[in-house]
């Protein structure tokens, strides 16, 4: 199965949400090769707005975009980032540290059934294709919830966050609030 694929029933090794996991993945959590992307709960995300470090978290999780990202969350309890479509943790098959997160977020000035991907990787596990890995795993749940266009935009001076979007098939449209925007019409072929 590659790596753009939502694997449904793999296996699971680690920790979610400082749970030992050995077991199967339930269908609900998509992953990739090396992540698991299972959905922020009101726990994570309280811990992350009340600044209290869990077990499972990488040494330097949440960044600035995480606590961002738990703030959103905990101001709208029945918002989209709770979706299948919503925010994600980036948890490592391997050992079960939380090491990010990535989402997708309604676009709708692209579209009424347009979404936006977001993903932050923290740096100690920057270069590692983690950010790659959590796109092509967005990507496949888009298609799958039929939301096209995918869109994104980059800060200037980003291009390893460009790069992260090429490879997943996306491509510059233009800027937008200083912003270099990307596009990608998803379609529900591979």
């Amino acid at each position: 199965m590659g790596a753009g694929a939502a694997v449904r029933g793999g296996w699971a090794r680690g920790r979610i949400d400082g749970v030992p996991i050995s077991a199967p993945l339930p269908a609900s959590v998509p992953a990739g090769p090396r992540l698991m992307l299972p959905g922020w709960t009101p726990e994570v995300a309280a811990a992350v707005v009340a600044g209290t470090r869990r077990d499972d978290w990488s040494s330097d999780f949440p960044a600035e975009g995480d606590r961002v990202v738990a703030r959103l969350l905990a101001r709208d309890p029945a918002g989209p980032g709770w979706g299948e479509l919503g925010h994600r943790l980036l948890v490592e098959r391997d050992g079960g540290a939380v090491v990010g997160g990535a989402g997708l977020f309604p676009a709708p000035d692209d579209g009424p059934s347009a979404v936006e991907l977001g993903y932050g990787v923290v740096p100690s596990r920057r270069g590692r294709g983690y950010a790659v890995e959590a796109a092509r795993v967005l990507l496949a749940l888009a298609r799958a919830a039929g939301a096209s266009p995918l869109v994104a935009g980059v800060e200037p001076g980003n291009p390893a966050s460009e790069r992260v979007l090429e490879r997943i098939g996306m491509r510059p449209t233009g800027t937008r609030d200083g912003v270099v925007r990307f596009r990608l019409d998803v379609g529900s072929g591979a």
